[in-house]
């Protein structure tokens, strides 16, 4: 699972200090699907790339499959499958080769990445661009390849930043259906997103953060019993301070 309890982290200094994420707890579990959703600077991608070893936070801890990011970035690595928006790939290759790349690099058997390879390519339907070089891929064809590089390792967790931001809609039906199958085999999924509809199909979890806080947080059911509508579009422009302006 992942555990954040506290987490604060801020940019700059002085007069010119930003606090990007102020005190904040969640809790995504194992088989669920955690939907982290929120305005753009509100501190989703820093918290992301906190749990993913990436940032250190200011206050407060981590855990993730219970190791600390800070004192165990190397064991949290191992078990961790991270996709951002700033992930990059390698032109020259084709997808094919980008996982057996990655593959090696996280210590895994020639056997072990040709099967996960396998897999992947009839998960997220890559087999029409499989050995194709990515610098001719499209951008939703790069996202997938992006995907299965942080699922290739088989992670216990899979943190997901806005994975179908640009997609298709074939595209992101092939990436949402991927998401709901890693839960389905226990794995612990937090992701970010913009598209409302697609968290109220995939999330179990919600918590909405704006201006670094978590603002609201529970499931579906919950959140809609409080604001008495399950409406996803009516609940964010309430938490974040817009209902009266929308």
């Amino acid at each position: 699972m992942i555990e954040i309890e506290g987490f604060r982290k801020s940019f700059g200094k002085g007069a010119k200090r930003v606090m990007a994420v102020d005190g904040i707890d969640l809790r995504a579990m194992p088989g669920r699907v955690f939907g982290l959703l929120g305005p753009n600077g509100a501190g989703k991608t820093t918290t992301l790339r906190a749990i993913a070893t990436l940032l250190k936070p200011d206050a407060g801890r981590i855990l993730v499959d219970g190791h600390d990011v800070v004192s165990e970035p190397d064991v949290v690595r191992a078990r961790l499958g991270f996709l951002t928006g700033a992930t990059g790939l390698y032109d020259r290759l084709t997808p094919a080769e980008t996982l057996q790349y990655f593959g090696r690099l996280q210590g895994m058997s020639a056997e072990h990445i040709a099967r996960r390879t396998e897999q992947l390519a009839d998960l997220l339907e890559m087999r029409d661009f499989l050995h194709q070089r990515v610098g001719k891929c499209s951008t939703g064809q790069k996202q997938k390849c992006s995907i299965a590089r942080a699922a290739l390792h088989e992670p216990q967790v899979i943190v997901l930043d806005e994975p179908t931001s640009g997609l298709d809609v074939i595209a992101s039906a092939s990436v949402v259906e991927f998401i709901r199958r890693c839960a389905q085999e226990g794995r612990t999924v937090l992701f970010s997103t913009h598209i409302l509809p697609e968290a109220e199909r995939l999330c179990h979890d919600l918590a909405f953060i704006h201006k670094g806080l978590i603002v609201e947080a529970g499931t579906l059911d919950e959140i809609g019993r409080r604001h008495g509508t399950h409406d996803l579009n009516s609940i964010f422009l309430k938490v974040t301070g817009h209902a009266e302006t929308a």
